[in-house]
Parts: C-alpha cells; sequence; structure tokens
C-alpha cells in the first residue's frame, strides 16, 4: 500500500513539464452509499465506465521557490467555487506526492457533458487530474503501479473516481468475490463482451444543481437505521450481478440493477432527516419503462440512477434502435428541454 513521505528524490533536469489525460466517468451498478475513515466505503460498488462522457486535463508543471502552487481553469476561466474541493484533495495527496511541494502546477480542465447532466464530473474531473499528477510523477521518479496508484489519489478527491482508472468496468471496496479487490483503491473488472456493448442513455429530467449533496448524504447513512442491512444487501446484489454477466441473464441483470437504484433513494427517504431526489418526471419515466418491458418481452433495457433526478438507461447494442425510438416517441416529454445524452461502455482512460 502507499504510505505517505517527505521524502523527496527527483533530478532537476526533469521538474518541467507537461501532460494531458482524458477521463471518462462511469456509472455505478452497485452503488456505493456511506463511507468511513477517509473515502472508504463501507460497500463494494461495481460501475460500467463510459466513454463519450469524459473530463480532459492538461496539467504543466515547473519548478517553485516557495512550495506547491497550483493554478486551476475550467474551460479556459477561472472558477473559484472549485477551489474549496481542489484545496482539500491536495491537502490529502501531498503527503503521498512529496515532489508537488517542489511544483507550481496548472491545470487546465474541460468537460464533454454539461454539468448538470446527472453524470459524475467529479468522477472524470478526479481522476483526469490524478492520471497526470501520477504522470509527472512517474517522469520524476520512475514510479510503478500506475493505474493503482492513480485511482488510490482519485478516490481522495472522489470515492467514484478511482473507479474511472479503469474500462470496460472496475470494482471498488474490498468483495470476498474479487482477490484483488481493495477499500483503498479500485480494479479493473473483466467485463464478458456482450455486456461491453451496452449502451447508457442519459435522460436530464433536472437540470438544476441538487438540493442535497452526495457528501451529506453518504454522512446520514453513519447512523442509518438501514446501514447493515444495505451492507448485506449490497455484497449480495454485487454477487448475483456477477452471476448475471457470467451466465449473461439479463433477466437478472436488469433486476440487480433498478433493485440497486431504487434502494439507493429508499436510503434517502429513510435518513434521518430524510430527502428526496428524485422527480415527479422521474417516476414517470420508470414506469413508462416498465410498460415497454412488458410489451417488448426480451428487451434488454433497464435503468438505473445516480443521486438524482435524471435516468440512465442501459441496454443493448442488439436493442439500440427500438429503444432510441422509443426515447424520442415516448420520454422526450419528460426530459428537461428534451435533453438527453447518448453514451456507451467504454474502454477505460487515455493518454492525449
Amino acid at each position: 500500500m502507499f504510505e505517505p513521505t517527505s521524502k523527496i528524490i527527483f533530478e532537476k533536469s526533469k521538474l518541467s513539464g507537461s501532460t494531458n489525460w482524458l477521463s471518462p466517468s462511469n456509472i455505478a451498478l452497485i452503488k456505493y452509499w456511506g463511507k468511513k475513515d477517509l473515502q472508504i466505503p463501507i460497500n463494494p460498488s461495481l460501475s460500467f465506465t463510459l466513454k463519450q462522457c469524459h473530463t480532459e486535463t492538461s496539467v504543466s508543471y515547473k519548478p517553485s521557490k516557495n512550495g506547491f502552487k497550483y493554478e486551476f481553469l475550467f474551460e479556459g476561466k477561472s472558477k473559484p467555487h472549485f477551489k474549496k474541493k481542489l484545496d482539500k484533495y491536495f491537502e490529502r495527496i501531498i503527503s503521498y506526492l512529496p515532489f508537488l511541494n517542489q511544483l507550481s502546477i496548472k491545470i487546465d480542465s474541460k468537460n464533454t457533458f454539461p454539468h448538470s447532466s446527472g453524470i459524475a464530473s467529479s468522477a472524470s474531473a478526479f481522476s483526469a487530474l490524478s492520471l497526470c499528477l501520477i504522470d509527472i510523477e512517474k517522469s520524476i521518479l520512475d514510479s510503478t503501479d500506475f493505474y493503482i496508484k492513480s485511482s488510490f489519489i482519485s478516490r481522495l478527491g472522489s470515492g467514484s473516481a478511482c473507479r474511472s482508472v479503469f474500462g470496460p468496468a472496475s470494482v471498488w471496496g474490498k468483495s470476498s468475490l474479487i482477490n484483488e479487490s481493495n477499500d483503498d483503491y479500485a480494479v479493473a473488472f473483466d467485463l464478458p463482451e456482450f455486456f461491453k456493448n451496452y449502451n447508457d442513455t442519459v435522460l436530464i429530467v433536472d437540470e438544476k444543481s441538487k438540493k442535497v449533496s452526495s457528501t451529506v448524504g453518504h454522512d446520514l447513512v453513519t447512523n442509518h437505521q438501514f446501514k447493515s442491512s444495505r451492507i448485506k444487501q449490497a455484497n449480495k446484489n454485487l454477487d448475483c450481478l456477477i452471476n448475471s454477466f457470467i451466465n449473461r441473464d439479463v433477466d437478472e441483470f436488469i433486476r440487480v440493477v433498478e433493485n440497486e437504484a431504487l434502494t439507493l433513494h429508499a436510503m434517502m427517504l429513510s435518513s434521518n432527516p430524510s430527502f428526496i431526489l428524485l422527480k415527479p418526471n422521474t417516476i414517470n419515466i420508470i414506469n413508462k419503462i416498465w410498460s415497454f418491458r412488458k410489451e417488448n418481452k426480451n428487451n434488454t433495457l433497464c435503468f438505473t440512477l445516480d443521486a438524482g433526478a435524471n435516468i440512465h438507461l442501459l441496454y443493448h447494442n442488439d436493442d439500440y434502435k427500438i429503444v432510441q425510438d422509443f426515447i424520442k416517441n415516448e420520454l422526450l416529454n419528460y426530459c428537461s428541454n428534451g435533453l438527453f445524452i447518448n453514451d456507451k461502455v467504454g474502454k477505460g482512460p487515455i493518454k492525449k
């Protein structure tokens, strides 16, 4: 495991340069909800890594005489409201990357999707930034365990970010089902070919920022009345999901994925204080999906939800046309300004 250190070893000739990484968002199928200690999950989670919805981040660096300094630009503009999150992130990681104390860096980041889309922007953003920082470390110190350490560092910015480092799927959190699994970082999951051909269409029900942040929601799990039951359920559902992959059991995949999505929001409803992030049109769309599946018996379409009102439609490539027609004919009226985003399962981050 990676240990904090103050030891700095580098060649001064390597202290200037730049790097650029593109990292995708992800959508959790087994949900991470509730944490302990420093960004450690109370249960394992499994996610699909997306392809089109990503963050591209470039980091240029040069020597600093006065300790670590950073400048952050988002889409070419200064964003002061991101500073608090970034300050906390760098405070957490500096002991694992002590060479940063000798650097001044400039971060330039941009997304391919709107911030309010319900897609995990913090996951793609912190994973892209972490990949850049570990790339700098590699150039200075010839470090090893590149992707594992990138995932470890990503987690300290945003828990779900650690899963974006791997594609087409990843698991974060210790599970007896996966030998390499770990609470400190995610590991790649060997997704069968059939499920690599899944699409994720995000229906934008609400473009506004949610009233209760995920951080607050995670904290409310600490004393939640159903905490222990939820931990058992998540582990059982992970087992069932993995078996659905192995057996190509689409019905079981649908059952588990939708159960996890609805349980996530049931945990919010039963928190103290309770809160609701779903919107009336979220429920309308879910009912439409269930009706659609009754009429189309062998269709692969199902839904999942993140901590918000927007809906992710998951379905195999074989059903692409019929699902797209269903979206345009039946679901667009429930979307804010008719907005939706088509994405699919991807392969993971790319160095530019």
